[in-house]
């Protein structure tokens, strides 16, 4: 069985960074693109960041392009999201999510209804 597990979430000040990871257990990253999603209280989930499963093809949304990094590393299990100058409208719970691909297919997955695993969440909180 497939498993996310994020970790990294946390309180900081707007300006601040903050570094998630998420680590998949039951099978290797290599065989899933990832994504990073979010959801603040009172909204829809959106889309931040996506990778293809080779880390070749990186996708942001607007809102964190040239703020946000989303990197992986398969030989660890481990997909990243670097977050730099942190804005008080980043605050949300942060989901990652797994879509299984063939290994020809390396592009990055931005709709969340196309992810086939998630994890259950990391809290992060940017007061002004």
């Amino acid at each position: 069985q497939v498993q996310l597990v994020e970790s990294g979430g946390g309180w900081v000040q707007a300006g601040g960074s903050l570094r998630l990871s998420c680590i998949i257990s039951g099978d290797t990253l290599k065989n899933y693109a990832m994504g990073w999603f979010r959801q603040a209280p009172g909204k829809e989930r959106e889309f931040v960041a996506a990778i293809s499963w080779s880390g070749r093809s990186i996708d942001y949304d607007d809102s964190v392009k040239g703020r946000f990094a989303i990197s992986r590393d398969n030989a660890k299990n481990t997909v990243y999201l670097q977050m730099n100058n942190l804005k008080p409208e980043d605050t949300a719970v942060y989901y990652c999510a797994a879509d299984s691909v063939d290994w020809s297919s390396d592009y990055t997955v931005n709709m969340d209804f196309e992810y086939d695993y998630w994890g259950q969440g990391t809290q992060v909180t940017v007061s002004s």
